[in-house]
């Protein structure tokens, strides 16, 4: 019995340390800012990161390990957010696909301070 539940195919679980983020209030002209994301491969196989999506939005550009994370050891992924030209509250989410078949969701919130102008 030990013999074939060494066979069976292993997968891959990737579990965040939290999957939220809210950045409060920031500038619309104080430039991009960064929430991280770290994961742990929980699975008994290597975990495989197909995408990030960027949420529908050019303002959001999300970074990932490109090589497999190993069972037990951590991982980040990295989303920036250009807040230039906006202003208000904001809530957004990026997906991830992996390999362990369930696609989880990552978001982030603020509100953004409209910078001012001298007159």
């Amino acid at each position: 019995m030990v013999a074939l539940a060494t066979m069976a195919a292993g997968k891959a679980e990737m579990k965040f340390d939290s999957q939220s983020h809210d950045f409060g209030n920031i500038s619309s002209s104080g430039g991009k800012v960064t929430a991280n994301y770290e994961f742990t491969n929980t699975g008994d196989a290597p975990l495989i990161i197909i995408s990030v999506s960027n949420g529908g939005c050019g303002c959001t550009v999300p970074s990932f390990p490109k090589e497999p994370v190993a069972p037990g050891e951590k991982g980040k992924i990295s989303v920036t957010f250009d807040p230039t030209g906006r202003s208000g509250e904001f809530a957004r989410e990026v997906k991830v696909r992996s390999n362990s078949g369930k696609r989880q969701s990552l978001k982030f919130s603020g509100v953004i301070i409209p910078s001012t102008t001298h007159k």
